[in-house]
């Protein structure tokens, strides 16, 4: 490996931890005004023109805060727990296709890190590491309330992340391959999301519980468990944590826009590579923003209920999509998948509403 190709793989790797550390800074800033919105609220607004320094405020604030450690607490594990937390969400963007290949000084240079052939791969062992920080968070501490946050958090991620692997599946099925440029070059014609929108819905879904997002936020359930696994933590500790849980809804959305929506594909990408960049932030934004609309109109579900969505209607529906997904491509009818994964996704919803309607009667 040459001197150059080193420094271009530097490069790209700065340039993208700080293109995160600064979404996950304005990401908080963007929720904050469009969960106001929602609902009817002004949202900040003091802190710079239309608060937009606000994150920076929030920031100065942490770095200054007192931070403690429980006498009892072991403290080794209970420094590292953040840490843990944070590296995964940051590295799992590595093999993302921010772009095609663009010419810079004569060089061409791909818009992306790693183009491994077994990005999907990757991205399964990377995510499954964060599930660690958030136990050891509880772990360390000592206290019951953070063990008990914890303990949720493994049961609940082991859980979906059964269902989020299963809906790779799918896209490693249409793409033909696991490598993410290749995922996105085969969604030239018609993005995955219309040829299996059920698998879409399960990736999302999944991917919400996997971040703790709402409704599923079981393990940090401030009316239960006093903020669960990081009711110990505060200053810039307790900040890592929410640098984790932004960080990762950035990457996951990345992630979805690429075996979904296209990647960088739009209008003019094959003559102007640079425009490649633009598009994945536009889906991004729109991602993100469902996952703020969500937070704002769905309610925390029960946790067992939490547990039975996930193994009894996710896990079986995403086995149904790979079935229909399969048995598409190999009668050479790629228009009836959308089709039958709808009729399943229909049958999934009737039988949760009615499960749902026997309990409220039985009552």
């Amino acid at each position: 490996m040459d001197s150059a190709l080193i420094w271009e793989i530097v490069i790209k790797s700065l340039v993208l931890i700080l293109v995160l550390l600064t979404g996950f800074a304005y990401l908080t800033y963007y929720e904050r005004r469009a969960l106001a919105r929602i609902q009817a609220r002004i949202g900040p607004n003091r802190a710079g023109p239309w608060g937009l320094l606000q994150p920076i405020a929030d920031a100065v604030k942490l770095i200054f805060k007192e931070e403690l450690i429980p006498a009892k607490a072991y403290k080794i594990v209970f420094i590292l727990a953040p840490i843990i937390t944070v590296v995964p969400a940051i590295v799992i963007t590595a093999v993302v296709p921010w772009g095609g290949t663009v010419i810079v000084g004569g060089r061409e240079i791909a818009l992306s890190i790693a183009d491994v052939n077994v990005g999907v791969l990757y991205i399964m062992s990377v995510a499954s590491i964060a599930v660690y920080g958030i136990v050891l968070a509880g772990w360390s501490s000592n206290n019951k309330y953070a063990m008990m946050g914890g303990l949720r958090s493994s049961a609940q991620m082991i859980s979906y992340e059964l269902a989020l692997g299963l809906s790779f599946v799918a896209v490693v099925l249409l793409g033909n391959s696991m490598q993410m440029s290749q995922i996105v070059d085969a969604q030239r014609g018609i993005w995955f999301i219309f040829l299996q929108p059920v698998g879409a819905v399960i990736f999302m879904i999944a991917t919400l519980a996997e971040v703790n997002r709402a409704p599923f936020d079981m393990p940090e359930a401030e009316q239960e468990l006093s903020s669960g696994y990081s009711v110990e933590y505060s200053g810039m500790k307790f900040a890592l944590f929410m640098m984790g849980e932004y960080t990762k809804m950035i990457s996951i959305s990345a992630i979805m826009a690429t075996i979904f929506l296209g990647g960088y594909l739009g209008p003019g990408v094959d003559r102007l590579p640079w425009l490649g960049p633009l598009y994945m932030f536009i889906k991004i934004f729109i991602l993100l923003f469902g996952m703020i609309w969500v937070r704002a109109t769905w309610p925390r579900i029960r946790y067992d209920r939490l547990m039975a969505f996930g193994w009894k209607v996710l896990l079986p529906l995403s086995l149904a999509v790979i079935f229909i997904t399969a048995l598409g491509i190999l009668l050479e009818q790629v228009w009836l998948i959308p089709i039958l994964s709808l009729i399943a996704g229909g049958v999934a919803v009737l039988m949760v509403n009615l499960s749902l309607r026997r309990k409220a009667y039985a009552r």
